[in-house]
């Protein structure tokens, strides 16, 4: 089964879209299937007997469970006879499916691999049966529902479904006594699990890719033991601590090895016997999903049937009615949160306030007092954190600035069974510097390096907001903010009646556009729960009983979606994985990227010769500031890029055939014209406004090197093989409206080397440009052999099949350039532009000649 949890989200914008232990689901993919695990130790001096040696069959019941035992009762009894582990299964509980959470209760010393590894991690899932096999045996297996089959009729193809897909047996046990209950006819049967919770599996304990990540060897047996198990009515909880030889991760550098110990928690979830009613995932409203393939669905093939992940909200019996009426009525069962108790207290009522803000969303879709955050219950010893029973915010104390919210469903249905939100200590310098550098210029209280408790809680609730989003299974929406008119976000009362984005699941962080003289407050500044996640709740969880299944409810969502999408353009779903779409971009605002990234360099340049006097602390060198100059040179560069994705852009708004009109439309060379006009005055006409001798002088950082990163950056996303490739087909589509390839390096051209045709001196900003350029367009026409195979674009997009012209064209645009730059250099103005012509000609040369 996949899992479905997000150790990484980069949700708060480390690293921008992936993260060495990321795990999130983009478009809907069939759940993976789980490795058959090795039986521990099998055959190892007292860990039971070897593999093959006969059963000695099931002895008499109080033989094997003596007056010595203690039992606790719940999902099924657990016995402890002196130290041995027995589980007695009844009947009842034979064949269901049982989802395995394991998560780390407490982390080994120095055990940590960049974001993994930390207490609170979960670190394998899987869904079992135990089953009755042959010889007096229970079969532990492992299942998976990547395939499916509802028709069990004669012929249908159930049978032959089943035949292909044979669950893998992870451990069979011997029966060791049977409990009747004569007067029921009702039995259960008892087996030894010493061996198996005390040895090392993939089912209950490290799934083997994250032991891989975090260096993990062998277990060893005589530092690893059973600690706790605990039986409840719908759950049993393990704990072990379990000790492994840690490999260094790299020996060279020289990394720590040695022993690593780990408490570790298995939770055993019983799952529903009759899954929840699924709702099919639709690409025009944003939800994680899960899925399988269907061989009934289509008579004349198969189909790949994708499910959303959500909780699971229905009425009381007695409130059934009441719903039906349009009133609000409270959930059978609401969704709860629970803080870890680590939580830092000061920050635990904005916590709560980022889960409890949701309440309104679900009112959408009927429910009220839905969804609530809660402290740990003082005194219960019956709670922990751990228990997969529970949704907790786990505070972690960690250097890493980010936050996560993942979750964990039923791959049957899109269920989701529980979340563990990953809340990282140093989050908070992540959500500081980025108030800092996107709203100083226009809120006071941003310019220090030390916020008020109450601006940082009011930080705190609305990352705690957005987790929470994902949590219920809400995707980011990176094309949310791109429905709003960039003009409308100077408008005081418009921007803090609305917000600056209809979304709180894109990355729009906060209102950068808005100018000291529009007098936004907080209100304005602050993304918040909008209108697209209050439409995406209702859609998610309102509650239809009159559909069957999550096919029956097709035609109906279908209809729906496209009636609410024509009726209000603000409720527009854009993916985070879209390569092409200038729309859906993280960190951007407004429907124009040209106008809004001119106010927020405007703001920019309010901050950079106040930033030195915003960063001082007594006692304190220079670091703040340092930080907070990269902090804006980074800005600056989010801003050039949400730029240049306009050029070579493609729009793709998924639809259904009944809405008609176009899925995907080339960007207009209007707009692409633009971008590129933006691009020579903001960026490769020196943006001077970046070199600050004063904040140079004290923090070592050189102007030249800030600004030819971003130059670098910036070209290198436009003038690569596929954005050329892009416009070829444009220009193919449609050559009387297009943008050519051509025509755009021109542009380009002629912007950054404006000096040849007057034979003018070059500043060293502007060799240091060309040599840039020049470099990337080598590359382009050169380029090195592929280390690795790249990557496959994500879905949704434009179905590019590989053109070779965009190659032509660099290079004609290469030889072109190396014609004017010899025609230029003989009448150049000084020696140092005469050598910077004379370098930029022979590393044309040797490009075009193929001898790098």
């Amino acid at each position: 089964m996949r899992k479905s949890y997000l150790i990484f989200s980069v949700c708060l914008g480390i690293g921008v879209t992936a993260g060495a232990q990321r795990k999130k689901p983009t478009t809907p993919a069939p759940d993976t299937a789980r490795k058959q695990t090795m039986s521990p130790m099998m055959g190892a001096p007292g860990m039971g007997r070897p593999q093959g040696a006969p059963s000695q069959g099931p002895k008499p019941y109080k033989e094997v469970i003596t007056g010595k035992a203690v039992t606790q009762s719940g999902m099924f009894k657990v016995h402890k006879v002196e130290d041995r582990y027995f589980f007695e299964l009844a009947d009842s509980i034979l064949n269901r499916d049982i989802l395995v959470v394991s998560r780390i209760s407490k982390a080994a010393v120095g055990g940590r691999a960049q974001m993994m590894g930390y207490a609170g991690d979960e670190i394998n899932e899987n869904v079992i049966r135990f089953e009755k096999g042959p010889n007096n045996k229970v079969f532990l297996k492992s299942i998976s529902y990547m395939e499916m089959s509802s028709d069990s009729s004669k012929n249908g193809m159930f049978r032959s479904v089943l035949n292909s897909n044979l669950q893998p047996i992870a451990q069979a046990f011997d029966i060791k006594a049977v409990n009747k209950d004569s007067a029921s006819d009702k039995s259960a049967v008892v087996i030894d699990v010493t061996e198996y919770i005390g040895g090392d599996n993939d089912i209950l304990f490290f799934d083997a890719s994250v032991k891989k990540g975090l260096s993990l060897g062998m277990m060893a047996s005589d530092r690893s033991y059973v600690e706790d198990i605990k039986a409840y009515p719908m759950n049993v909880e393990i704990k072990t601590v379990k000790t492994y030889n840690k490999q260094a991760a790299n020996p060279m550098m020289g990394g720590a090895s040695g022993p690593a110990t780990y408490e570790l928690n298995s939770s055993m979830v019983l799952l529903p016997k009759v899954p929840m009613k699924s709702r099919y995932f639709d690409s025009r409203v944003g939800y994680f999903a899960t899925g399988y393939t269907d061989f009934d669905a289509n008579p004349q093939g198969v189909k790949r049937v994708s499910m959303i992940t959500r909780f699971r909200l229905e009425p009381k019996a007695e409130d059934v009615e009441k719903y039906k009426r349009g009133e609000l009525v409270e959930p059978k069962e609401p969704i709860v949160y629970y803080i870890d108790p680590a939580t830092p207290k000061k920050w635990v009522p904005y916590l709560i306030a980022g889960v409890n803000d949701w309440q309104a969303a679900f009112e959408k879709a009927g429910f009220k007092n839905a969804i609530v955050a809660k402290e740990v219950p003082a005194g219960d010893s019956t709670f922990g954190l751990e228990d997969a029973r529970h949704n907790v915010i786990i505070y972690k104390p960690s250097d890493i600035p980010n936050a996560s919210g993942p979750h964990v469903h039923d791959p049957r249905s899109g269920e989701i069974m529980e979340t563990h939100v990953n809340w990282y200590h140093n989050v908070m310098s992540l959500v500081h510097n980025w108030y800092m550098v996107q709203a100083a210029a226009i809120d006071p209280k941003a310019r220090k390096m030390q916020f008020d408790d109450e601006l940082m809680g009011q930080l705190i609730r609305f990352v705690s907001s957005h987790e929470i989003g994902h949590t219920l299974g809400l995707r980011h929406n990176f094309g949310s903010s791109s429905t709003v008119p960039v003009e409308k976000l100077r408008d005081k009362a418009f921007v803090e009646a609305n917000g600056h984005t209809p979304s709180i699941m894109d990355y729009a962080r906060f209102n950068y556009v808005a100018q000291p003289e529009d007098n936004i407050t907080e209100k304005g500044i602050f993304p918040r729960i909008g209108d697209y996640d209050m439409w995406a709740i209702e859609w998610g969880y309102k509650w239809k009983p009159e559909f069957a299944t999550g096919a029956d409810e097709k035609e109906w969502s279908n209809k729906w979606i496209i009636e609410r999408l024509n009726a209000n353009k603000r409720l527009w779903f854009g993916t985070e994985m879209d390569q092409n779409d200038p729309r859906c971009q993280n960190e951007d605002l407004g429907d124009n990227a040209m106008k809004a990234s001119a106010y927020g360099i405007k703001n920019l340049q309010r901050i950079i010769p106040q930033l030195e006097q915003w960063t001082k602390q007594s006692a304190e060198g220079y670091d703040d500031l340092k930080t907070m100059y990269g902090e804006v040179t980074g800005q600056f560069s989010r801003y050039m890029g949400h730029v240049a994705k306009n050029i070579g852009g493609i729009y793709t708004t998924p639809k259904s055939v009944e809405q008609g009109g176009d899925v995907f439309e080339y960007v207009p060379k209007a707009t692409q014209k633009e971008a590129m006009q933006f691009l020579q005055q903001q960026l490769f006409t020196t943006p001077e406004w970046l070199v600050n001798k004063r904040i140079a002088s004290v923090t070592g950082t050189s102007g030249l090197s800030s600004i030819a990163s971003v130059q670098t950056y910036t070209l290198a996303r436009i003038m690569n093989t596929a954005t050329l490739n892009k416009l070829v087909q444009f220009e193919a589509a449609s050559p009387a409206t297009a943008y050519s390839a051509s025509e755009m390096l021109n542009d380009l051209k002629k912007g950054i080397f404006s000096e040849l045709p007057a034979r003018k001196a070059i500043s060293i900003y502007r060799r240091n440009l060309q040599k840039i350029y020049v470099n990337v367009l080598a590359d382009m026409v050169a380029p090195a052999p592929a280390t690795a195979p790249q990557l496959p674009m994500q879905r949704p997009s434009f179905n590019l099949t590989p053109i070779t012209d965009g190659l032509s064209v660099a290079k004609a645009q290469a030889k072109s350039l190396l014609s004017e730059i010899k025609a230029a250099a003989p009448a150049a103005a000084d020696a140092a532009t005469r050598a910077h012509l004379q370098d930029l000609a022979d590393r044309l040369t040797t490009a075009l000649d193929n001898k790098k």
